[in-house]
Order: structure tokens, then C-alpha cells, then sequence
């Protein structure tokens, strides 16, 4: 593992603009915006404490249910702040401006949220959950001493990667070999030896904790700021599925390949009617039964699918503010750019045409 890289990663910020939605104003004039550094591995209902003093003189009476949106879509609180600013903004905005409510929660659309506690406990479910997918079970986290998961929850909290470090160690959550280091090493020591290099068994069998958020368009564009907005959550698909990592002796198992697990349809090589695609014969397309046309409509809903996500087409890939080279090895990336819950948060744009089913 690169501490650097680690590092780089815990230090991450984005510099947020908040404005105090304009129905909540009670002052004139009305408050200028906050201007906050908020951490990528951060989650945004903890910035309450520098957020409620600086509008408080503002807000009209009431009991607050604070709550953030970003061009009319309410953030999700539980996502770490890096994963949301990457998802939606495919061309970072700097300052990012962001409106905060403390009245109104939309609870059709977020789940409650009571704060810091809140936060707190869905950091440690999912770490739960990042055990069990690694190791089978949970029972380190489960069996963890109230002060570890203070100091492991601190941590998160205040940036702060050593104390980090040293609490998780005990978890004991190993991932996989990194395959980036294990090719440096044996490139140094067969240097100082034979001069061969010898790769084979380099990477342990692994499952990866993967959330991956796939935003579909039906427009090509070229450049980021053509991009179209996402102003519902409906227009993603969040995937929560792991990574089996299986490399064969001298292979390294890249980000292409992790993608292609979650993905398949986007990477199929199949032609568009392969001898066990469905046939649409003449006599069928004049069948009058119930059941005949349904069979057809079925079919031709197959291979409609096929055709659209046959040419599909990824046109980003986000992770940590980072746009990786697919080609780079997956298991660097996993202990490199995880989050603090052992999860691996991927943002994917794709590009699906729209097919004229008239």
C-alpha cells in the first residue's frame, strides 16, 4: 500500500459554497454564502457545527431538519461528500455551490437523518458489511471495544490517517495483494538476480467491496460541460455488489476487468445474432395468438436490448476525483482509493443511444 497515495486521498477537500435556501431567509440582507473546505471522505450532515452558527441569526422559528440539494436534488446524507461531488458534477465545479434547508425535509426522498449519530452508525454498518464481503463474517467489527470505535469514528471525523490505521489494523480487513508493488519488488530483487521476473501466484483470490453508481445518458457529448444534469435519483443505478478478483498466473486483474463484472453488457463481444439470439421468422410476425405475440414482443425486446447496450458506450470513470486509466491494476486502486469504510465508490457515465422501437 502507497501511504502516499493514502494520504492523498485523507487530505482530499472540495471547496464548497452554501446558500441558505431563499424561503428561509428572515434577515436583510439576506446571509452571503459560507465558504467550507469539506472533506472527500467526509459526509455532509457533519458540517452542521460550522454551518448552524454562521446562518442561525437567519432562519425563521422552528425545529431544524437540516438537509442540503444541489440544483433542486436533495443529497443523499449517507454517501461521503467526494462520492456526490463526483457523481454529480461531471465537470467539477469549484466552488461547489450547494443550498442548505433547515426546514422542509423531504422525507418522499431521503431517509431521516438525526445527525452526527446518524452518520455515525451508517459508517459502521457499512463497515459491517465491507467485513463480511471480505472475510465472510463481521465479527471483528462487531467485537470492536467501545473506545476502538471512538477512536476509529474520530478518525473519520478530524482526517486524521494514522489514528485511522492504527484502529483498523486490528480489523483485520485484507483486501488483495497489490499487484502494482509486488511487480516493483520482484522487478528490483530479479535486477539484482537472474534478471527473469516471475509473476506467478502474485495475487491472492478476493472479494472487493464495490458501490458503484452508473449514470446512463442517451446524448454523445465531448466534452464534460455538455454533460446533462441529474436532477432526480432516478436517472442512477446504484449497484452494491463485490468484486470477485480471480487473476491467472503472469495476469494482472485491471480496472477494466473489475468493471466488466459489474458491467457485462457493456463489454460484450457477442455479435448482434449469434446462432442463440432469437430469429424473428415472416410466419411469426403474422401470428394472431395471445401467446405468439407476446413471445415476439419478448424477442424483439431482447434483441433491441442487445443492439442498445451492444453499443453503449463508457464515457467516464470516476473514482476519488481521479479518471483512471482502465489498464491500471485493480487491487491498487482498491487499497489505494477506497474509502474508510472499506468500500470502493466508482461513479461510471455511460452512454446508452436511444433505439426507435416504433
Amino acid at each position: 500500500m502507497h501511504m502516499e497515495a493514502r494520504k492523498y486521498v485523507w487530505e482530499g477537500a472540495i471547496p464548497l459554497q452554501i446558500h441558505l435556501h431563499e424561503s428561509e431567509v428572515t434577515t436583510l440582507p439576506p446571509p452571503p454564502p459560507a465558504l467550507i473546505l469539506a472533506p472527500r471522505i467526509g459526509y455532509l450532515p457533519l458540517l452542521v457545527g460550522l454551518i448552524k452558527p454562521y446562518f442561525g441569526s437567519s432562519l425563521p422559528p422552528g425545529v431544524d431538519t437540516i438537509w442540503f440539494e444541489y440544483k433542486g436534488l436533495p443529497l443523499k446524507w449517507y454517501t461521503p461528500t467526494g462520492v456526490l461531488f463526483d457523481l454529480l458534477c461531471a465537470e467539477p465545479e469549484r466552488p461547489w455551490n450547494l443550498t442548505v434547508h433547515f426546514r422542509g425535509y423531504p422525507v418522499h426522498v431521503l431517509i431521516p437523518c438525526e445527525g452526527e449519530d446518524s452518520v455515525k452508525w451508517s459508517f459502521i454498518n457499512s463497515l459491517k458489511e465491507a467485513a463480511y464481503i471480505i472475510n465472510g463474517n463481521c465479527k471483528n467489527v462487531m467485537n470492536m471495544s467501545q473506545s476502538d470505535q471512538v477512536e476509529l469514528w474520530r478518525s473519520v471525523m478530524n482526517g486524521n490517517l494514522e489514528a485511522y490505521l492504527r484502529v483498523s489494523s486490528k480489523l483485520k480487513l485484507i483486501t488483495v495483494e497489490d499487484d502494482y508493488t509486488v511487480k516493483l519488488n520482484s522487478s528490483s530483487k530479479s535486477q539484482q538476480g537472474t534478471g527473469e521476473t516471475d509473476f506467478a501466484g502474485q495475487v491472492k483470490t478476493g472479494r472487493i467491496p464495490v458501490r458503484l453508481y452508473v449514470w446512463s445518458v442517451s446524448e454523445d457529448f465531448d466534452d464534460l460541460e455538455d454533460a446533462p444534469d441529474i436532477d432526480c435519483w432516478d436517472k442512477i443505478s446504484f449497484i452494491n455488489r463485490p468484486v470477485e478478483v480471480h487473476t491467472e498466473e503472469g495476469k494482472c486483474f485491471t480496472l477494466r476487468d473489475a468493471i466488466k463484472t459489474l458491467l457485462p453488457e457493456y463489454f460484450t463481444d457477442k455479435p448482434l445474432f449469434s446462432d442463440e439470439s432469437p430469429k424473428l421468422e415472416d410466419e411469426e410476425m403474422n401470428l394472431s395468438s395471445e401467446d405468439a405475440g407476446s413471445n415476439k414482443n419478448t424477442e424483439v425486446e431482447e434483441i433491441l436490448y442487445e443492439h442498445v447496450t451492444r453499443n453503449a458506450e463508457i464515457k467516464l470513470v470516476r473514482i476519488q476525483g481521479i479518471e483512471p486509466k482502465l489498464e491500471i491494476p485493480f487491487s491498487w486502486v482498491v487499497n489505494n482509493l477506497m474509502n474508510p469504510d472499506y468500500f470502493l465508490y466508482m461513479c461510471i457515465c455511460v452512454r446508452v443511444p436511444e433505439v426507435n422501437t416504433v
